[in-house]
């Protein structure tokens, strides 16, 4: 009976020995046997990771695990990805934070594999070398911060409405809503990259009770869902500190083959803090990038004192069939609530044009730029609400689309536009725009006809929606330097010419273009001692009220 016994435990050590790691990509067995701390790979590719007991109890005491810990070389030459992956998966496991051993260069090849970060983690002083040359597979991030909180399906939401209050379901604690409506097309594309649109997409954040956050509302009625999905929201911050990370970058054709060898966020409550990422290696030709640092389908997201590279502008041939440069990011932003970057820089010239703009966002709500110096700010498909402060923005300027307020306070522009409303997209802002104590360089100085609102639309292309101008614009204290301007130049205008074809009366808009009802100035004043105008096209404009104080 005895020897049965002793047999039963033995199956059950071997069955239990192996633990697999929480998280699809992974792919990591983890075990605290009673031999050496090591990193083994499966003949299936798996990577198999043994604690000993002593060393997992060291571990445990001091709170906290390093890469070295479970064999990174840390030497600049050696892939220590595999070790790296290990050593969080190991910290997942058992609620260890991460650190990086003080000033060492680990090397991360294009290998297929992505440590998932689910613990405070800091890279302190190390550096991380990420070789794009040879990659193996060009969507798999290098790290992903995510949640073991795991989404669910609400199956008894038929319908939503722009601006409802409360869903009537109850949840086990705040959510982050994912609907999607496949029936509907929206931001059908116009232009170079032309598109058929996007299925109707909104996110929005519920507490305990169903009750919608107002402050960033349901943007679109739903009258039918495809997919509707809730995914709790982490209460406590997860922090990652530091590190120096330079990317190689990738030398593939120049073609949309979007590289994603970054570090994705993908759990809500998330602080990235004194972080850095150069780039090195562009050439005559390279795929694009879809960010460094991307933001998706969470919520409460900071950013701050971090330092960002723009990445070398690159030519394909667009949807059109015409040469088209290509966007490439080094920030992005989808799918994602109440997201700040803050007291943050880009290594490159903001206004030099060689550099794509360096960031993108889509479906994103509460935005907000304090601090920073970047070459842009953009908002594809949309932004409800965007703050921009304290900061400086380059050759790309201000590009948007979307609803809600839009705040520019306390900054300095140096984009073609003060604010240029998306063009491709319908120029549409449904909502107001606030400038405030603000400084405006047209085209960094150079000699421009300069526009404050910028945009275009035809009113003959079905964008998906209806096309909104702001309906009310406020600008207080506001300096444009406007020094270096044309010989023809008649001064500032407000509005750019939206459509130079909308001259008369007998213009016909197959797709109504919705007017600015008011502006109301302040304390505006140009450099060149010319009057604001409206617009090279006034009647176009006729009907807005300019109220002057």
């Amino acid at each position: 009976m005895k020897y049965a016994l002793l047999f039963f435990m033995l199956s059950m050590c071997m069955t239990l020995g192996w633990t697999q790691s929480k998280g699809s990509v992974e792919n990591i067995l983890i075990s605290a046997e009673k031999k050496k701390t090591r990193v083994n790979m499966s003949e299936k590719g798996e990577l198999q990771v043994n604690i000993s007991p002593k060393d997992l109890q060291k571990f445990k005491n001091r709170g906290w695990i390093q890469y070295s810990d479970l064999g990174a070389k840390g030497d600049g030459k050696t892939d220590d990805i595999d070790h790296i992956a290990a050593t969080h998966a190991v910290a997942n496991q058992y609620g260890l934070q991460v650190k990086a051993d003080d000033g060492v260069t680990y090397y991360l090849s294009g290998k297929e594999r992505t440590a998932v970060i689910r613990t405070h983690t800091d890279f302190g002083t190390a550096t991380f070398i990420i070789d794009d040359t040879q990659v193996q597979n060009r969507n798999a991030s290098v790290f992903i911060v995510s949640s073991e909180l795991k989404p669910f399906k609400l199956e008894k939401i038929s319908s939503l409405k722009r601006n409802q209050q409360k869903i009537e379901q109850s949840f086990p604690s705040a959510c982050l809503i994912t609907v999607t409506n496949a029936k509907v097309k929206r931001f059908i594309r116009f232009g170079l990259n032309q598109n058929n649109g996007a299925s109707q997409t909104d996110i929005f954040v519920v507490d305990k009770n169903g009750n919608v956050d107002m402050n960033a509302p349901i943007v679109w009625d739903f009258d039918q869902i495809t997919d509707i999905t809730a995914l709790p929201i982490d209460e406590k911050t997860l922090n990652i500190t530091g590190g120096r990370f330079k990317t190689i970058a990738n030398k593939e054709e120049s073609k949309y083959n979007y590289y994603s060898r970054n570090i994705a966020i993908r759990r809500s409550h998330v602080t990235i803090k004194g972080l850095e990422h150069r780039v090195t290696g562009e050439g005559d030709q390279g795929a694009p990038y879809g960010g460094f640092i991307n933001i998706g389908d969470c919520a409460y997201v900071s950013v701050q004192n971090t330092l960002l590279t723009g990445h070398k502008t690159y030519v394909t041939i667009g949807a059109a069939g015409k040469p088209v440069s290509m966007g490439t990011y080094d920030i992005s932003v989808n799918r994602a609530i109440n997201v700040s970057f803050v007291n943050c820089s880009q290594t490159n010239d903001i206004n030099d044009k060689t550099y794509w703009g360096i960031m993108g966002s889509n479906y994103s709500k509460n935005l907000l730029y304090d601090s920073c110096t970047f070459s842009r700010f953009d908002a594809h498909m949309g932004v409800a609400n965007a703050t921009i402060r304290n900061s400086t923005l380059g050759h790309m300027g201000i590009n948007a689309i979307g609803s809600g307020v839009l705040t520019v306070e306390n900054s300095t522009i140096n984009g073609y536009a003060l604010i240029n409303l998306r063009s491709d997209y319908g120029s549409t802002w449904q909502g107001d725009i606030f400038i405030r104590n603000c400084v405006f360089m047209p085209s960094g100085g150079k000699p421009v006809s300069s526009s404050l609102i910028g945009g275009s639309n035809s009113s003959q292309h079905d964008f998906g929606y209806i096309c909104y101008m702001p309906e009310r614009i406020t600008i207080e204290n506001l300096r444009i330097d406007d020094t270096n301007h044309p010989e023809t130049y008649k001064g500032p205008a407000i509005f750019s010419n939206f459509n130079p074809n909308l001259t008369d009366a007998t213009y016909q808009e197959t797709y109504p273009f919705v007017r600015t009802k008011e502006v109301i100035l302040r304390n505006v004043t140009t450099a060149s001692g010319l009057k604001l105008r409206i617009s090279d096209n006034p009647f176009l404009f006729k009907d807005v009220k300019v109220l002057i104080n």
